[in-house]
């Protein structure tokens, strides 16, 4: 009799994870790195293994690194049962096919998991087609790993093919056939962000993009300053779409807000060029709010990946609001000395909780200052019969001093959006 309940258990996968260490980097290095992938693969519900540091002399063309080496290495993943053998370092499509004949097991590499979470969190059309484009564009020279098992002919020409090798042939030019729809199809959804974009940039509204490491808490500093609905999880890569919501400050002044999808350390290219149309609101963004997880024993690599990845952006240049997020999960005792330390690194950073709200109020205050630069200060006496612009200078900017003569005029000390200036350009005092 078949057990229904041993039949419903769910699969449990395991894997092992090998970190190879460059003679220039150290064990404390590679265990950093190890730690992130682990928090990745774990993102796919593998159950992961103590990993593996190998030490590298020289890279081997065929498994990356020796063969004695790589022997011991599938020799521990047999023995532990596992069902992957992971790799921090990029793997070519040869040394990946090299290492699954050698151990048997599915053989992948950062990149890969990191697709695989991608595929998992993609929503809107255009997250999917990104992604799919991305995969698509890994699996083309690793077409051949799916059809090692046939049989293969030895001989002339393409009509003397085996069954595998005329599989694989179909099986690129399916794959080229899906790169080429899937970039036309991005296209045109890209063309709509493209109208999007342009006219916000049209606003007189500033327009700023939160911009940081995967799971530090930018959707929720948006849902906080906002006060809309926004998704937010505690999970790596929960935001890949940008998100733009207007955030009215204290002194009547309004800004824009963009969420971008989270930076992680050894971010794939093919990720960082098929998410491009997402990552570049922080090129084309007034300032960027940088957020940095205050808790996390990988601050400063962190901080190293944001600034490396909005370089390649080419936004490292802007006007950038360094923001310090979770101060809730840090030892008081410790706190001072952190504090003292970061205020040395980043005398204008703002440290915040999205959680209790500390610092929130300052944050706000930062930002009305960034918005203000965009904002023109007027000193103006409006006759009695425009006291339409006292009302627009009320709703669209800021009044520090309104002043009523006898004669019905008003004078405002005010600030106003560029594109309303000119209107009080006469009445200037």
């Amino acid at each position: 009799m078949i057990d229904l309940a041993e039949e419903a258990k769910p699969i449990v996968e395991k894997a092992l994870l090998v970190g190879i260490r460059e003679p220039d980097q150290t064990d404390a290095e590679i265990r950093e790195h190890l730690e992130e992938l682990a928090e990745l693969v774990e993102n796919l519900d593998l159950i992961v293994f103590e990993p593996l540091i190998v030490p590298l002399g020289q890279v081997s063309p065929q498994y990356y690194m020796g063969s004695g080496k790589a022997q011991e290495v599938a020799q521990i993943a047999q023995e532990c049962e596992a069902d992957y053998i992971i790799f921090d370092t990029p793997l070519s499509p040869s040394q990946q096919r090299n290492w699954e004949r050698l151990s048997h097991l599915m053989v992948i590499d950062r990149e890969e998991v990191i697709l695989d979470i991608f595929a998992e969190r993609a929503s809107t059309r255009e997250a999917v087609l990104q992604v799919q484009l991305a995969r698509a564009q890994y699996a083309l020279p690793r077409v051949t790993r799916a059809w090692t098992h046939l049989s293969r002919q030895h001989g002339g020409g393409a009509t003397n093919r085996g069954e595998g090798e005329a599989q694989i042939e179909m099986d690129r030019r399916l794959l080229r056939k899906r790169i080429q729809s899937l970039t036309e199809e991005l296209k045109l959804v890209r063309k709509q962000r493209d109208t999007q974009r342009k006219a916000r940039r049209r606003s007189p509204i500033p327009h700023g993009a939160i911009v940081g490491y995967t799971n530090v808490g930018k959707s929720s500093l948006l849902r906080k300053l906002s006060g809309a609905d926004i998704f937010v999880q505690d999970q790596l890569f929960a935001t890949l779409d940008p998100t733009t919501r207007k955030v009215r400050l204290d002194n009547n002044m309004e800004l824009l807000l963009t969420d971008t999808v989270g930076f992680v350390r050894k971010l794939p290219h093919s990720l960082v060029e098929a998410f491009k149309s997402t990552l570049e609101e922080a090129v084309l963004a007034d300032f960027l709010v940088l957020v940095l997880d205050i808790s996390s024993p990988q601050l400063d690599s962190q901080w190293e990946t944001t600034l490396s990845v909005l370089k390649e952006l080419g936004a490292e240049e802007k006007n950038i609001q360094v923001v310090f997020n979770k101060l809730d999960r840090i030892d008081r005792q410790q706190e001072v000395v952190l504090l003292s330390r970061l205020n040395g690194l980043f005398p204008n950073a703002v440290y915040i909780s999205t959680r209790t709200g500390e610092g929130m109020e300052q944050l706000k205050s930062r930002l009305s200052s960034i918005a203000s630069e965009r904002y023109s200060l007027l000193k103006v006496k409006l006759p009695m019969s425009r006291y339409d612009l006292v009302a627009l200078a009320h709703s669209d900017g800021c009044v520090y001093e309104e002043h009523y003569n006898d004669d019905g005029s008003v004078e405002l000390v005010c600030t106003v959006t560029p594109s309303h200036r000119h209107k009080y350009q006469e009445f200037a005092i």
